[in-house]
């Protein structure tokens, strides 16, 4: 369909489809070079002619603005440290030597920022009792299950404590920090604990073991650069996995009952030793008292025979008899036999007198008396 049959007025013009030039001007306008398509002058000439007026507002917009821009400036310059903070100026991104304590600070945004670090001591569980959650227990099941020295599973809770002493290096050096803590310290504790038996973790010396862990956690951590310091290593809990628990409890009982066992024996040795201890003194005392008893009976002898001897010297015949009837008195006196000395032909003697029975009754009557 050919331009001129579409008209307004249905005559021929030199406008549009409509009747009007598309750049908006009558139909009688000059038509520019180039067909309806406006030019880059044209559309820089129409702005130019736009903006002759001045901006809208005035100079007072523009004032507004810059205040806007300066105040967007200002609440991103200055900041904020907490009481328990310590913040640490980047300047194109590198660390300034200077640490901002609490209070309010400036610096100069966007070339300047601000990272925070906390200066209280944290504490980091490691164990059982750190993983509640499912999911996290999901992703760390074997979290404080550990291989004791003697081929024992034990399960061992312990927290870390810790704090930041070098922000800039805490900050910078080591990514996800908390995390690094925690594997250095279980590290640790897998390190110590496989080389001491199973009691040892329980009860015997787990102060020992504490001192230990805190000693290597340190030393790896500093290694790293990490920036931290380790105050304290505290066992929550140690003892034997859920699933073994019954068994280590009869274990238990039964080293219970061994040791019972034993003190019981050893108490009974110790009653039987202080007996034995006591018969053997008595026994000495008197064999040391026999002894003594022989030597003086033996010194007295020594010394009646040398009496004897010199009153023998001296009168050899009555002393010779003294001791023939002393010695006969000696042999004769436990005899069952009477002799009795006769006189001449015997008279006035009874034939048969009893004297061993009568001696006999004699002395039994003195014995029951």
């Amino acid at each position: 369909m050919p331009w001129e049959n579409n008209g307004g007025g249905g005559g021929r013009n030199n406008g549009g489809p409509w009747g009007q030039v598309p750049g908006g001007g009558g139909g009688g306008g000059p038509r520019r070079p180039g067909g309806n398509t406006p030019n880059l002058e044209d559309i820089l000439n129409r702005g130019r002619d736009q903006f002759k007026g001045g901006v809208p507002g005035g100079r007072w917009a523009i004032v507004g603005g810059v205040l806007a821009l300066l105040a967007f400036w200002g609440v991103n310059s200055v900041y904020t440290i907490n009481p328990q903070e310590v913040g640490v100026e980047l300047r194109f991104g590198q660390p300034k030597p200077e640490l901002s304590g609490p209070g309010l600070h400036f610096m100069i945004w966007p070339i300047e920022t601000v990272e925070r670090a906390t200066t209280t001591v944290n504490q980091t569980q490691i164990g059982a009792a750190a993983a509640n959650a499912t999911s996290t227990r999901n992703q760390r099941g074997s979290d404080g299950l550990m291989l004791s020295g003697d081929q024992n599973i034990v399960s061992v809770q312990f927290s870390v404590f810790w704090a930041i002493n070098d922000p800039v290096a805490y900050l910078f050096n080591v990514r996800d920090q908390e995390s690094m803590v925690r594997n250095a310290a279980e590290s640790a504790m897998r390190e110590v604990v496989g080389r001491r038996p199973a009691q040892d973790i329980y009860s015997d010396d787990r102060a020992g073991i504490q001192q230990e862990v805190l000693r290597i956690t340190q030393a790896t951590l500093q290694s790293y650069g990490l920036g931290v310091n380790v105050s304290q290593v505290l066992i929550e809990n140690a003892g034997p996995p859920a699933e073994v628990i019954d068994a280590f409890n009869e274990v238990q009982r039964a080293r219970q009952d061994e040791t019972r066992l034993q003190e019981e024996a050893r108490s009974y040795a110790n009653t039987l030793l202080g007996d034995a201890r006591g018969r053997a003194a008595a026994l000495r005392e008197e064999a040391a008292a026999y002894t003594n008893r022989v030597v003086q009976e033996a010194t007295g002898e020594a010394e009646r025979f040398n009496s004897v001897f010199a009153e023998y010297v001296n009168s050899p015949e009555v002393t010779r008899q003294r001791m023939f009837l002393e010695t006969m008195e000696e042999v004769l006196g436990g005899s069952e036999k009477v002799l009795l000395e006769g006189g001449q032909d015997g008279s006035g003697v009874v034939p048969y007198l009893p004297l061993p029975e009568l001696r006999s009754r004699a002395n039994a009557n003195a014995t029951g008396n």
